[in-house]
């Protein structure tokens, strides 16, 4: 196992380092980091921004080949991955906004994953009831809705429902409140914040586990190891839970740790209506802003928790496979 997990993880390492210097080049191509002082008033000389740009390894006038030699120095000797052209740093931005996402989409996914697979294995021992179909009807129609637009209802509703307690506890825009202070009222406020983002994230979410799970469970039904557990005398229930169960999550162990990438990227249209500041607007920040470090280093950070997901796959797959562990 340890040998299998060091190949796998030299392999993915690899994988980073490639995709990541050749998203270095390309986005040196395509992003102009002088655009963003050609606006400014009052007007800057050719020379003055390329000046102004030179102190965060951006200057034109520099072969792309040394830029590149510089970053990659920077990013293997002192973990530094740069500045964007107006001067922050790059690793205190992918910090906190990679904290941010994780605080958003972290419990919307363990949600998400806990009643889509239990909605799955309900509406899948009871196939083509009433309730079976209602769940499914229910799941087909929130995974045809935008995400713009279950974002909107959500806060609509949430609107609604302030207006007619008289309260204010369901907070339709960003990450906390600017007068509250100490540890305990500021955690509260930060919990409060994540309502609405986290029941809108949660309902785009659970529909894919739901169907996928009530379909990977009504094919393992049929297998012959589960009606070999009946023949030993086990009811349907026990079946399903100490046998078929087990086998068909390993499709769905595998999609959700795939689904790390995701808890920290972010997800960009949810922040932008609930005016979170997280990874997924940092990512199109970078690009409309020219900021060149600032896209590798998110590339960067996305390659790496996609090599995460894909290991944890991995060993998803060997618990809950014997045959994987065997072999």
């Amino acid at each position: 196992m340890v040998r299998y997990l060091a190949r796998k993880t030299t392999g993915w390492l690899l994988m980073i380092a490639v995709a990541t210097n050749a998203t270095f080049f390309l986005a040196s191509w395509f992003l102009d980091p002088r655009s963003d002082y050609r606006s400014l008033r009052p007007v800057r000389t050719e020379l003055q921004i390329d000046t102004a740009l030179a102190p965060y390894g951006l200057d034109p006038r520099q072969p792309l080949v040394e830029r590149w030699w510089h970053w990659l120095v920077e990013v293997v000797v002192r973990f530094d991955w740069g500045r964007s052209p107006t001067g922050i740093r790059v690793n205190g931005e992918i910090g906190y906004r990679a904290l941010v996402s994780g605080e958003l989409m972290l419990l919307a996914t363990v949600l998400s994953v806990l009643l889509g697979v239990a909605l799955g294995v309900w509406t899948a021992s009871r196939q083509y009831s009433w309730g079976d179909r209602l769940a499914q009807t229910v799941s087909v129609v929130l995974f045809n809705i935008p995400t713009a637009v279950m974002a909107l209802a959500v806060v609509f509703v949430a609107i609604w429902l302030n207006q007619h307690a008289g309260l204010h506890f369901l907070y339709v825009a960003g990450e906390n409140s600017p007068d509250v202070s100490g540890f305990w009222p500021t955690l509260g406020d930060r919990l409060l914040h994540l309502i609405l983002p986290t029941v809108t994230l949660t309902l785009i979410g659970y529909v894919g586990y739901h169907l996928t799970q009530r379909s990977l469970l009504l094919d393992t039904l049929d297998a012959e190891f589960v009606r070999t557990a009946r023949a030993t005398g086990l009811t349907r229930a026990q079946a399903i839970r100490r046998h078929a169960l087990r086998a068909s999550l390993i499709p769905t162990a595998t999609s959700v740790a795939f689904s790390i990438p995701a808890i920290f990227t972010g997800a960009v249209i949810t922040e932008s209506i609930f005016g979170w500041d997280g990874m997924g607007q940092y990512f199109v920040q970078t690009i409309g802003k020219n900021d060149v470090h600032g896209a590798v280093a998110t590339a960067a950070f996305g390659a790496a928790t996609t090599a995460v997901g894909a290991i944890l796959a991995d060993l998803a797959t060997v618990f809950l496979d014997p045959r994987v562990r065997v072999s």
